[in-house]
């Protein structure tokens, strides 16, 4: 169905066309990427005949070379990553080993852990789609009520949960899903390009974990990931699960021919570098997609971000739509989906998306993933989202049928965003990032084994689950009065179950709730970023209105929030960092300078707000704010310099703080280059004189406690790293620095 029952002139790729035309001067690049003719292949044992019959009574009449490999794979007990495009149908190399078992009268299960809840949500209708009796399918996770919970324990053969859900409330109770585990046979999780990181080194104890208890309970069952194509599947999936993981790469599913375009905001003062609003630019690119017919995804780096192009894009449509004022047709609508919707919300958005009747929808990354919401006809991303592997991805989710699709990658001011705007065919042909996940990370192992200890006694053999980090963590965990020794076993001794206070994504478990005057739930935000988000006088941000936060109260976990629809304003936090070096691990020369990599604990204290006027950008006061400071115990790549060398080559010794402040923003930008990880996942301090190191000092941080094998990459990358900020600064035509070199 098309948006509001608009009928498309043409396919997206036309509509592109003529954008191009019409802004010449913005797309800086354009490219075709050429379509392909599907490649088939059946499975070395011939399906059962009912797995037959249903495949193609869903119009599926021969399987694609990656899934048969899949299949006979998977059959034979080899875990398996299959690294593919999107839309390649990735979920029937597990779906139709899972339904055999289950046919088979086995009494197998089946796990399936997806990222998200919205994710599990659409895949269990394309379980039931099987429509077999035998398949008794169900989600669990925090949407489901505890009604539907007890009913999925007793009788779902296939559960469909997520990382959260496994690690807080499957596991902890395991006892309650003896049966299921003691017949688990495959575990399937998906989109794994998304475990990276902190996230990702958290699920690799909770993978190692669930081993550990289907173990007691007598199953080995096999992996199978599904992916993105990254540059190192089979290493990650390995990784996480601790077990050999083979991939099966050879995508032989069919693919659209696809318009992309990189789109250079207009240059509005070339000393300063200012360039137009990327949010408008996108508003309009999608606002022309959906008027002529084009049912349409907007990526935008924020839940802010996506909000606001949402409203720009609704205005746009109107005003085309009806541009006297009267009423007339329908007119196309554009909503904005993102983390911290209520549920209902979600899969309102969700189903609207699906049945056509929602002509263009703005998402931050929660939408990245593979939620079948039909063929999307263009994509249009609201600046570069940090990584190749998310790019290829989300400008995926166009083209999944026969008509010609669209993408348009609206370049931000960041460095990264630059970098790729004056060399565009990189983003199409430089290879796949890697994924880097480190589950020796000590703030992540001491933590995820306190839930294992508390799941079952700990034993000396365990180091076949954890390796490494287990002593460690035991003798802490000892000293800390968490674990007695009984007998050769280790007992948990806490005074209640540790995965409740351990996150998964942020390294703490709880949410800030965010309510009305009345009480009435707003939206939720991760504890962890209360006093960034939800300060006192903080503009906050949902379904297109806008509310002023009241009251935090941060140790009650909930803050009061108040209209506020009618404030030309947004708010920014102001913090201080400060940072030292706790080790000093090793160092290698860099032109007159050296880098540095070790431990070091870095201090951030918010110390108040900016309000500023949403029309103008204008800072209009600064209100000082007073919270504790929070500590972060991490890994860092750093970077000194002698101060002579400076003043040698010209830098005045009052901007010398200025100079290592650019450069550290330079740096910072360009880093996912090199060590492969969103922009986000790492922060930055410089110094005119470190007390540690005596001399100007650029540090580059892992933004997890612990790290997360950020700063190594950067260490090893350091010469090219260097080089490449030095280009980007060189090459950028602004006088002073801007937005896209080094502010």
């Amino acid at each position: 169905m098309n948006p509001a029952g608009v009928t498309p002139a043409s396919d997206a790729c036309h509509t592109l066309d003529e954008l191009t035309h019409e802004h010449f001067d913005r797309a800086v690049f354009t490219a075709r990427v050429p379509g392909r003719a599907a490649v088939h292949a059946a499975p070395a044992m011939p399906l059962a005949t009912t797995t037959e019959e249903k495949l193609h009574a869903r119009g599926i009449d021969a399987l694609y070379t990656h899934q048969a490999t899949a299949i006979d794979a998977l059959r034979a007990g080899t875990s398996i990553v299959v690294a593919s495009g999107t839309a390649s149908g990735k979920s029937l190399c597990y779906q139709v080993p899972i339904v055999e078992s289950v046919v088979g009268h086995t009494g197998d299960t089946a796990l399936v852990v997806y990222p998200t809840k919205a994710l599990a949500q659409d895949q269990l209708r394309s379980f039931r789609q099987w429509l077999l009796p035998e398949l008794v399918a169900a989600t669990y996770d925090g949407d489901t009520s505890p009604d539907d919970r007890t009913w999925a324990r007793a009788n779902a053969n296939v559960l469909l949960t997520n990382p959260e859900m496994l690690h807080a409330g499957i596991l902890p109770s395991h006892a309650r899903w003896a049966t299921f585990l003691m017949r688990l046979r495959y575990v399937v999780i998906d989109e794994l390009h998304t475990l990276r990181g902190l996230f990702g080194s958290h699920v690799a104890h909770v993978l190692r974990r669930l081993r550990r208890l289907c173990a007691l309970y007598g199953a080995s069952p096999t992996f199978c990931f599904t992916s993105a194509t990254i540059g190192n599947p089979a290493a990650l999936a390995s990784a996480l699960c601790g077990l050999p993981v083979d991939a099966v790469s050879d995508d032989g599913a069919p693919r659209a021919e696809r318009g992309f375009a990189v789109w250079q905001r207009p240059l509005l003062d070339e000393h300063s570098g200012v360039r137009a609003s990327a949010n408008v630019e996108t508003a309009m690119l999608l606002a022309r997609f959906v008027e002529e017919g084009h049912q349409s995804l907007a990526f935008t780096r924020s839940r802010r971000g996506a909000e606001l192009v949402a409203a720009q894009a609704r205005a746009m449509i109107a005003a085309v739509a009806r541009p006297d004022g009267m009423a007339g047709g329908p007119v196309p609508d554009v909503a904005a989906y993102r983390a911290g919707y209520l549920a209902e919300e979600r899969r309102a958005l969700e189903a609207r998306l699906a049945d056509g009747s929602l002509g263009g929808i703005v998402a931050t990354s929660a939408l990245e993933l593979g939620i079948d919401i039909g063929s999307l006809d263009a994509v249009v991303l609201n600046g570069f989202p940090g990584t190749l592997a998310s790019m290829r991805q989300q400008i995926g989710r166009a083209g999944r049928g026969t008509r010609r699709a669209a993408a348009v990658l609206v370049t931000g001011d960041d460095q990264l965003d630059q970098w790729y705007a004056r060399h565009p065919r990189e983003l199409l042909d430089r290879p796949a990032e890697a994924a880097v996940v480190n589950p020796t990370n000590p703030f992540v192992a001491r933590a995820q084994i306190a839930c294992a200890a508390h799941e079952l006694p700990l034993a000396h053999d365990d180091d076949q689950w954890f390796g490494d980090a287990l002593d460690d963590a035991v003798r802490e965990l000892v000293l800390d009065d968490k674990l007695k020794p009984r007998g050769d076993r280790m007992y948990w001794m806490g005074r209640h179950p540790p995965a409740r206070d351990v996150g998964l994504r942020s390294g703490s478990s709880a949410e800030l709730e965010l309510v009305d005057e009345m009480g009435n739930l707003i939206g939720t935000v991760d504890a962890s970023r209360a006093f960034q988000v939800a300060h006192p006088g903080a503009i906050y941000l949902h379904q297109g209105r806008q509310y002023r936060v009241t009251e935090l109260h941060a140790e009650a976990l909930h803050a009061v929030l108040e209209p506020a629809d009618d404030a030309d304003e947004y708010t920014q936090p102001r913090e201080e960092t400060d940072i030292q070096v706790v080790t000093d691990e090793r160092e290698v020369s860099l032109g007159a300078g050296h880098a540095h990599l070790g431990t070091v604990t870095v201090t951030h204290r918010l110390v108040a707000y900016q309000r500023r006027r949403a029309s103008t950008n204008e800072v209009f006061e600064v209100v000082p704010l007073d919270f504790p400071p929070r500590e972060l115990v991490t890994r860092a790549c750093w970077y000194t310099l002698p101060l002579s060398t400076l003043t040698g080559h010209g830098v005045d010794p009052s901007r010398v703080v200025g100079a290592v402040h650019a450069a550290e923003h330079a740096l910072i930008g360009l880093l996912p280059l090199f060590a492969i990880c969103d922009r986000w996942d790492v922060g930055g301090v410089s110094m005119a004189l470190h007390p540690h190191t005596g001399m100007p000092t650029i540090f580059v941080y892992d933004g997890y406690p612990g790290g997360a094998g950020i700063a190594e990459l950067a260490f090893a990358e350091v010469a090219r790293h260097v080089e490449a900020a030095h280009e980007l600064v060189r090459d950028c035509p602004c006088d002073d620095g801007c937005p896209s070199c080094v502010q």
